[in-house]
């Protein structure tokens, strides 16, 4: 690590954002369509994105705090999405299909019918037991270690 730039690091960190967001784009056009959960860890990857281009085009160190900060909030997404997945804690009721007892007929097939067609508490694709919640979890963690490492770099 030490060999590397300031430049390269931030290029490798924006461009593992970007290599994430393209995996999720190439799994939906697989037809694995991404829940609410999994739509929220991609707007991250998107500001980190961002985030990268500025910081590369402006050589402003503290931008790649800024891109840490991305990467680990969508590790953290990626963290609550596995936990939900697993059934380790109840996810939100917009995309986890929480249902309540107390409802009339009208109430409950309204609620049917309002019921997020790709459920946040399902695992649609996994590889040796790892999903995809899981693996941005963890890459967008080395992703968000690499900002940080740019971050205490000299431009």
């Amino acid at each position: 690590m030490k060999s590397l730039t300031w430049k390269t690091l931030v290029l490798i960190a924006a461009g593992g954002s970007a290599a994430l967001l393209i995996g999720a784009f190439i799994f939906q056009a697989l037809g694995y369509a991404p829940c609410e959960m999994c739509l929220w860890q991609r707007y991250p990857h998107g500001a980190a994105i961002a985030i990268g281009a500025l910081a590369l085009v402006t050589s402003q160190r503290w931008l790649a705090w800024l891109g840490a900060l991305a990467a680990a909030t969508t590790s953290g997404i990626g963290v609550f999405h596995s936990g939900v997945e697993r059934k380790l804690w109840e996810g939100p009721t917009s995309c986890s299909g929480g249902a309540s007892t107390n409802l009339s007929t009208s109430e409950l097939m309204d609620q049917i019918m309002a019921a997020p067609l790709v459920r946040c508490d399902e695992i649609p694709w996994e590889l040796w037991g790892v999903t995809m919640a899981n693996l941005n979890a963890l890459f967008s963690a080395a992703l968000a270690v690499l900002w940080v490492i740019a971050a205490r770099r000299s431009v």
